[in-house]
């Protein structure tokens, strides 16, 4: 495919767009709750991803996609396990630093390859374990609670809140990009649009269903709180269009590894808007965390 490099300048841009709403989220989950911020990422992200996929039928000339069995299997499969990951996400962030919450999920790649090492029984090389290694030191490193935190009430639970939302995250990519591969319009921008609408469709269904019969008073809070809920929304639907546009175009774990450098605009966003600075050792974990799965992911590609 002639635009295959695409996939590149994408994930930069996914990777951006993903970091700022982070950000926007987090600052909504005082008012809102985790669940109604998790909420805002999807409600107010759907519009935006109509009128993207208008545009791309307007700009292409194709007609709308169809739907099939597993198209629907792999999208329902897919929303679901990225509402669970980006709740637990949002509790995390609760609880610790912007950009320390980030590096946590940014172990997904490492999950992955374990997982498939012991259920499907993929190879991992000496070189891939010292990888796994590296990157697990750094997750001590960053994540090590000392005493006088201890005293103050901090714990290990936004390090395992984080840790699942990684896994999540990662099962919800692989089902995403097999929806996307289901579809075969011909056009990988008009495959990934049609899946993302479907996938934010599918959310707002489920979460809004839930608030309906368990949580009404959140659903309003969530509604009277839509000015500073769009640049979430825009944000959100945004970074899942260029995630999407980069699995249409290459392998999952590609995409994840480059999408690394989110631990980066995640460090100057907690830096410009919510003074956190991580401390030295914070730092030292991130670095080894990136190194460790970007050499786990090169290896095996």
């Amino acid at each position: 495919m002639e635009l295959a490099w695409l996939w590149i300048p994408a994930t930069i841009a996914a990777a951006a767009f993903q970091a700022g709403r982070n950000a926007a989220q987090r600052s909504l989950t005082g008012t809102l709750g985790t669940l109604g911020a998790t909420q805002v990422r999807f409600l107010f992200g759907f519009p935006f991803a109509l009128l993207f996929l208008a545009v791309v039928l307007a700009w292409e000339g194709h007609p709308a996609p169809g739907v099939n069995t597993a198209f629907l299997g792999y999208i329902l499969a897919g929303a679901i396990t990225q509402i669970a990951a980006t709740a637990l996400m949002l509790a995390a962030m609760k609880e610790r630093s912007f950009v320390t919450v980030t590096a946590w999920i940014k172990t997904e790649p490492i999950q992955v390859a374990l997982f498939g090492m012991a259920v499907l029984g993929d190879p991992m090389s000496w070189l891939g374990m010292g990888a796994i290694l590296l990157a697990s030191v750094g997750v001590v490193l960053m994540s090590r609670i000392s005493a006088g935190a201890m005293a103050g009430g901090g714990s290990w639970r936004p390090i395992f809140l984080g840790l699942f939302s990684g896994s999540m995250f990662a099962i919800s990519v692989v089902f995403f990009r097999g929806a996307i591969l289901q579809i075969g319009s011909g056009s990988f921008v008009l495959d990934s649009t049609w899946a993302l609408v479907w996938s934010l469709g599918i959310q707002v269904l489920l979460l809004m269903a839930w608030m309906l019969l368990f949580d009404r008073k959140l659903l309003v809070a969530c509604a009277r709180a839509w000015l500073p809920s769009i640049p979430g929304g825009f944000l959100g639907a945004s970074a899942s269009q260029c995630w999407f546009l980069a699995f249409a175009l290459t392998s999952a774990a590609n995409v994840r590894t480059l999408g690394l450098i989110e631990v980066l605009f995640a460090q100057m966003i907690s830096r410009s808007f919510f003074a956190q600075t991580p401390t030295r050792r914070e730092t030292v974990g991130i670095v080894l965390i990136v190194a460790g799965v970007a050499l786990l992911v090169s290896q095996a590609s």
